[in-house]
C-alpha cells in the first residue's frame, strides 16, 4: 500500500514539486501589505499620542546614538550637545529639535536610511532624574566604508569609461576620500583625488582639497591641453537653499600636440603657463527637474580672479559668467491637470577682462585656454562644437565676451505618458562670441583696455546674433539629457561653422 505522505498530494510530494512562483509572489505581496498596514497603524497611534501630549513639559535627559560604531563621539556631540544645552520646554519642541539633528546625520551621507527615532523614560529610581525627563534614541546603520565603481558616462558632448573609489568616514568625522580615473573621447585621460570633510560637524559647510592630471584633445583648435594642479574649496549651503563655493586653484597648463595645420594663434599660445586663481560660484536651483524642467528657475554665477597682485602665475584676468533658466508649464484647454507641455528659456553670458600681472602696469591679451568657446549640441544647437566666434584659418580660437540664449517648447510624445522622460521639442537659439576689439583712442593702457571692453560689449548687441532653429526628440536619462535634433542655421557669419541636418547631443548642462 502506498504511503499517503509520499503521494503527489502528500506532504513530501508537494515539497518535491516546489513552490509555484506566482503563489509565492502573492503571499509575499499580502505579507508586505499586512506589514505596511501594521506600520501605518503604529505611526498613526504614535502621531496621535504626540499630538495629545505636544504641550507636555519636557526636558531631555540624554540623546543616545546606536549603531555609530565607526563615528567619533566628539563629532556627534557637536550636533546634539547644543540641543541638550538649550533644553526645549515641550515634547513637541523636543521632537522637532532632535529631528533636526537626525536630518543632519542623514545629510552627512555616512548612514543608511531610514534613521529611526525612539523615545523612552529614564530610570525613575535614578535620583538625578526629574518627572519631565525623557531619553531619545537614534538608531543608525553606517554605510560601507569602501565603495568601488566602474562604468561609462556621457555628458557635454563626450563619453568616457571610468573607475571610481570612495572611502567614507575616513577618520570617524564623515570625511570622504574620492579617487577617480577615466579614459574618454575628448578627455583622453583624467585622474583626480580629493578629500572632503564637514566643518564643525555641519553637513552644509564643508572643506575640500584635491589634485588632478588630465589630457584633453581640442580638435577644433588643433591642439591638446594637459593640466596638472590642485585646489582647495569651501562649500556651504545658504539659508535660502542656494549652494555657494569659494576656491583657490593652482594649475600648470600645457598647449601641446599641435596639428600640422595649427594656426599662428594656436602656435603663439603653445607651451606652458601657470594659472593661480580665486573662484566664487553661486548656484540657486528651484527647478522641479534639472534635466527636463517643467517649472521653476535656475541661476548660476561664476567669478574668477587670476594672477592679480599676490596670486602671481603667468596669466592675469577677471572672468565672470552668468547662466539663467526659467521653465513654465503651459495649460491646454480641455485637459485637466498637468498637460505635459512646457516652455523653457535660457540665457548665458560671459566676460573676460585682462588685468596687470603681479605688479606690472600693463595687461596681456588672453590666452586660448582661458577664453570662452561657443557652439555645439549642448549650447547653441545648429552649430558644430566651438563653431561660433573668432577663427584663425580652420581653428576656433575663442573669445573674451559672449552671450547666448535659447527658447524651447516641449510637448509629450503621442502614445507616451506625460510622466515618462520623453518629449518632442521645437527650439530657436542663438549667440555671439567676440574677441576684445583693439582701440586707437589715446590714454594709458588701463583706459585703453576699459574702452576695448566697452566697445566689444556694445558690438555684442549690434545686429542679429548667429541663430538656428529646429525640432527634435529629448530623453532625460537619470545621468544625462539626450537630444536628437534636426537643425537649420538661420543667421551665419563668415567663418562660423554651422550644421544643417541631424545633430545628436548628450549633456548635463544644456542651454
Amino acid at each position: 500500500m502506498a504511503d499517503p505522505l509520499d503521494s503527489e498530494d502528500g506532504i513530501f510530494g508537494r515539497l518535491r514539486k516546489g513552490v509555484d512562483p506566482k503563489v509565492q509572489e502573492e503571499k509575499t505581496r499580502l505579507a508586505n501589505e499586512r506589514d505596511l498596514a501594521r506600520y501605518a497603524k503604529v505611526q498613526q497611534r504614535m502621531s496621535t499620542a504626540i499630538q495629545d501630549n505636544s504641550t507636555l513639559p519636557t526636558t531631555i535627559s540624554n540623546i543616545h546614538i546606536r549603531g555609530a560604531t565607526r563615528t567619533r563621539k566628539s563629532f556627534l556631540d557637536r550636533i546634539f550637545n547644543p540641543i541638550l544645552s538649550t533644553q526645549p520646554s515641550t515634547l513637541e519642541e523636543a521632537i522637532n529639535q532632535v529631528s533636526v539633528g537626525a536630518e543632519k546625520l542623514r545629510r552627512l551621507d555616512i548612514f543608511n536610511e531610514p534613521i529611526s527615532l525612539f523615545i523612552d523614560r529614564p530610570d525613575q529610581s535614578d535620583p538625578s532624574t526629574t518627572p519631565t525627563d525623557i531619553n531619545f534614541f537614534l538608531s543608525v546603520q553606517e554605510r560601507s566604508r569602501l565603495n568601488l565603481k566602474t562604468g561609462t558616462s556621457v555628458g557635454n558632448a563626450e563619453g568616457d569609461a571610468y573607475v571610481n573609489g570612495t572611502f567614507r568616514n575616513v577618520f570617524g568625522g564623515a570625511e570622504t576620500l574620492n579617487v577617480n580615473g577615466s579614459l574618454g573621447t575628448r578627455t583622453r585621460s583624467a585622474y583626480e583625488a580629493n578629500f572632503e570633510t564637514p566643518i564643525l560637524s555641519n553637513p552644509d559647510f564643508r572643506f575640500q582639497f584635491g589634485g588632478l592630471s588630465s589630457s584633453t584633445s581640442k580638435i577644433w583648435s588643433s591642439h591638446e591641453e594637459v593640466l596638472k594642479g590642485g585646489w582647495a574649496k569651501l562649500r556651504w549651503l545658504a539659508p535660502g537653499g542656494g549652494k555657494h563655493e569659494l576656491g583657490y586653484n593652482s594649475v600648470w597648463r600645457q598647449v601641446t600636440g599641435l596639428a600640422d595645420r595649427a594656426s599662428p594663434t594656436v602656435r603663439g599660445d603653445a607651451g606652458d603657463s601657470v594659472k593661480n586663481s580665486l573662484t566664487l560660484t553661486l548656484v540657486n536651483d528651484r527647478r522641479d527637474d534639472a534635466l527636463l524642467p517643467t517649472r521653476g528657475i535656475f541661476n548660476k554665477s561664476t567669478l574668477e580672479l587670476a594672477g592679480w597682485g599676490p596670486l602671481q602665475g603667468d596669466v592675469a584676468f577677471a572672468k565672470a559668467e552668468l547662466e539663467a533658466q526659467a521653465a513654465v508649464p503651459i495649460p491646454i484647454p480641455g485637459v485637466k491637470g498637468d498637460s505635459g507641455v512646457s516652455f523653457t528659456t535660457g540665457l548665458r553670458a560671459g566676460l573676460l577682462h585682462p588685468l596687470p600681472l603681479g605688479l606690472n602696469s600693463e595687461s596681456k591679451p588672453s590666452r586660448i585656454n582661458d577664453r570662452f568657446s561657443l557652439g555645439g549640441p549642448t549650447d547653441v544647437r545648429g552649430f558644430r562644437l566651438s563653431g561660433l566666434g573668432p577663427r584663425d584659418g580652420g581653428d576656433s580660437v575663442g573669445g573674451d565676451v559672449y552671450a547666448a540664449g535659447s527658447a524651447n517648447l516641449l510637448f509629450p510624445v503621442p502614445g507616451v505618458g506625460i510622466d515618462k522622460p520623453f518629449r518632442f521639442q521645437a527650439f530657436v537659439n542663438g549667440g555671439r562670441l567676440l574677441a576684445l576689439k583693439k582701440t586707437d583712442k589715446e590714454g594709458n593702457h588701463a583706459q585703453q583696455v576699459r574702452q576695448s571692453v566697452k566697445s566689444t560689449i556694445a558690438e555684442l548687441g549690434s545686429g542679429l546674433p548667429s541663430m538656428a532653429a529646429g525640432f527634435g526628440l529629448v530623453y532625460a536619462h537619470p545621468i544625462a539629457r539626450f537630444e536628437l535634433n534636426f537643425s537649420l542655421p538661420l543667421v551665419l557669419r563668415k567663418g562660423e561653422d554651422g550644421r544643417k541636418g541631424l545633430q545628436f547631443g548628450v549633456g548635463i548642462d544644456m542651454l
